[in-house]
Order: C-alpha cells, then structure tokens, then sequence
C-alpha cells in the first residue's frame, strides 16, 4: 500500500493536534492543581528539569539546575505542594498557562520529541509570568494518549522576579 504525501501530511497534522490536546489538558491540571492526576500522566522513569535562568540549554552534568528531577522527586515535590506545610503556596497560587507553537520535532517508534512555547502567570501577591519553551519527551500510552518520560521547561526569563524562588510545577 502506498502513502500519498497528503494522506502523510493529514496523518502528522493529526498527530499534531493529538499531542495538542494533550499538552492543553496537562496544563489544565497543573492550573487547577490537581497535581495527583498530573502525576499519572508521567511515566515510572520520568523526569522533569529546569534548567538556571543564565544557561537554559545547560544539563544536569554540566550546569546548575532550578530543578533536576526524577520520578520519585516529582512525587515528593507534588506531595509537599499539595499539603499545608509547603507555606510558599499556601494557599495556593492561581496560574494560567498559554500553551503555542507546537512542533514535534521527531518520532522514534512510540517515543515523540516535542517542543512548545509556554506563557504561565502566577498570581501571589502580584503577577509573575514566567515564558520560555517545553522540551517532552512523550511515549504512546495504551488509551490512545501519552505519557511524559521527560519535560523540561526552558525559562526565557533573567531572573525569577520578587520572590527569587520557583515554588510551582511550571
């Protein structure tokens, strides 16, 4: 069987907004803080890095990192954000994430590299914005949707305003 190119080109447009779907509904749940349902969308080797504000292209190995998490971190960060204890976003901050520009830049089997520019606003006592891009790494999942084996938020930002801190899954 033969695959026209426009049979191709409605496949990978379909691909992509499957991927934008996604992408929208994860950032619904980290805005609504349902942080517990987020973290079923993560696989068991799953991690999640921000890279310093002065090196956004640098790694673990090489550069310091705002957040450098494995699976078992990123339980540990949600169980403390979602209990009275984690005083910084107690209660908790309103956020709002812009989710645009989404590209998947390859496909290796049921594993997509894909990047998107993000705009989240966190109000606490003002507004912070906070934009920059995401780097996933997403694997095809049983239901039909994905799962997270990586995320990376790229911060476009200096310096992390007022507070100095990042105390939200961005």
């Amino acid at each position: 069987m033969t695959v026209t190119p426009e049979a191709a080109a409605a496949d990978r447009h379909a691909l992509r907004l499957d991927v934008e779907a996604f992408l929208y509904e994860e950032a619904a749940l980290l805005d609504e803080w349902r942080l517990d349902e987020w973290l079923g969308l993560l696989t068991p080797d799953a991690r999640y890095e921000v890279p310093s504000t002065d090196r956004p292209s640098g790694g673990p190995a090489d550069a310091l990192m705002l957040v450098s998490d494995t699976r078992g971190m990123i339980d540990a960060r949600v169980k403390r954000l979602n209990s009275r204890k984690a005083h910084r976003e107690f209660p908790w901050s309103r956020t709002r994430r812009i989710i645009g520009n989404t590209r998947i830049l390859s496909r290796d089997g049921d594993e997509l590299e894909v990047t998107a520019n993000f705009a989240v606003y966190r109000s606490r006592r003002g507004v912070d914005t906070y934009m920059g891009r995401y780097l996933y790494r997403l694997v095809a999942a049983a239901d039909g949707t994905f799962k997270i084996r990586f995320r990376r938020a790229e911060l476009d930002v200096e310096t992390l305003h007022s507070h100095g801190t990042l105390s939200i899954i961005l």
